[in-house]
C-alpha cells in the first residue's frame, strides 16, 4: 500500500471508527450507523475485504463498551457477544454486499435506494434472529409473524439512521475529495479530470 493509499484507507477507517462509537451517545433505539458504515466502506475501500473486515471489528469494539460498561447492570458477566449479534454482523456483511453493486458509482438515487435496501436487510435478519436465537417468540410461521410485527415501530428510526448516517458519512467525504484531491483513485482523479473537460466545453 502506497502513501496515497494508505491516507485514504485512513481518511475512511478513521470515519467509520468515529461512526461506530457514535453509538455510545445517547440515541433513539435503533437509530444507529450500522447501515451507513456497511455501504460507506463498500463505496469507499479500494479492497473490498476492508470493507467487510473494519466496520464489524469497530462495531464489535464498540459493543463490548456498550454491553459492559453502558449496560454492565444487565450482564450478570463479561460479555463478548450478545444473543443476536450474529445475526447483525451477518447483516452487516450483507449490506456490505448489496453495497458493491448498487453503489459502483455513488449519485444520490443509487445512495437512498441502498439506504432502504440496508435498512429492509437489516430488519428481516436481525428479527429473524431475534425468533430463531431467544424464546420470546414460539419457533413457528406465527411466532415468526408476531416477531415481525413487533419490529415494525423500530424500522423507521433503522430507516432515519440509516440515511442520516450515509448522507453524513458519503458527504463528508465527498467534501474531503475535493479539499484533498490526494484521496482520489486514479480512476475517480480520472472521472473528476473527465468532467471538468466537459464542462468546460
Amino acid at each position: 500500500m502506497n502513501k496515497k493509499s494508505f491516507l485514504r484507507f485512513s481518511v475512511i477507517t478513521a470515519m467509520i471508527l468515529l461512526a461506530a462509537f457514535s453509538r455510545l451517545l445517547p440515541h433513539p433505539p435503533n437509530f444507529a450507523p450500522i447501515g451507513g458504515m456497511a455501504l460507506f466502506g463498500a463505496a469507499y475501500y479500494t479492497r473490498k475485504g476492508w470493507a467487510y473486515l473494519v466496520p464489524i471489528v469497530a462495531m464489535w469494539i464498540s459493543d463490548l463498551v456498550l454491553n459492559n460498561v453502558v449496560y454492565a447492570e444487565y450482564f450478570n458477566r463479561f460479555v463478548w457477544f450478545y444473543s443476536g449479534s450474529l445475526f447483525t454482523y451477518g447483516a452487516f456483511a450483507l449490506i456490505v454486499l448489496m453495497g458493491t453493486f448498487t453503489l459502483r458509482k455513488v449519485h444520490v438515487p443509487q445512495l437512498l435506494f441502498s439506504a432502504l435496501g440496508a435498512s429492509i436487510i437489516f430488519f428481516l435478519v436481525s428479527n429473524f434472529g431475534v425468533w430463531i436465537s431467544t424464546n420470546m417468540y414460539p419457533r413457528t410461521w406465527e411466532g415468526l409473524t408476531t416477531c415481525y410485527i413487533a419490529g415494525l415501530p423500530f424500522f423507521k428510526n433503522t430507516l432515519l439512521g440509516d440515511l442520516v448516517y450515509s448522507a453524513t458519512l458519503f458527504g463528508l467525504f465527498e467534501i474531503s475529495l475535493s479539499w484533498f484531491p490526494r484521496l482520489r483513485t486514479p480512476h475517480e482523479a480520472y472521472a473528476e479530470a473527465k468532467k471538468i473537460v466537459s464542462k468546460s466545453k
